[in-house]
């Protein structure tokens, strides 16, 4: 038998996640994109309230402006820092993280409109607890689908 050929196994989930949570590398990109998230919740949140209480645009219309501003900021610094992941085309990688930020705004939105419409939280408020909710999902998706190895 050659050395060339190897055999895949396919670990079950959490092997392969008790697998991932060893290396610290990922604990190392998890900082960082904390560090990002960061950087585009505070773009996401300023946006939204200007949007809000500046301009006095629709609640509901200012998540997506925010969100629209926010995804941009977030793309290059995780694509740059974070995953370090200029191995594939931008524009290939910025669809998938479109994709994996678009799942993850259907999430928050669905927070942000219950948290204001059912539970009466102030929009800003709201909007900050919605987007700390969709954080770990958009994580996941990140790493194991727009910027993976």
């Amino acid at each position: 038998m050659s050395d060339e050929m190897t055999t895949a196994v396919a670990l079950p989930l959490h092997h392969r996640v008790r697998h991932g949570v060893r290396h610290p590398h990922n604990w190392l990109q998890l900082v960082r994109f904390a560090a990002v998230g960061a950087t585009g919740y505070a773009v996401n949140l300023g946006v939204f309230a200007a949007c809000v209480h500046v301009v006095g645009i629709d609640y509901r219309v200012a998540a997506v402006i925010a969100f629209l501003v926010s995804v941009i900021n977030n793309f290059w610094w995780n694509r740059h820092w974070t995953f370090d992941a200029r191995h594939d085309h931008a524009l290939f990688q910025g669809a998938r993280f479109f994709i994996v930020s678009l799942v993850a705004f259907g999430f928050t939105y669905v927070v942000l409109i219950v948290l204001v419409s059912d539970a009466g939280v102030s929009k800003v408020l709201a909007q900050a607890i919605a987007i700390a909710a969709g954080t770990p999902l958009s994580f996941l998706g990140q790493k194991l689908w727009s910027f993976r190895a």
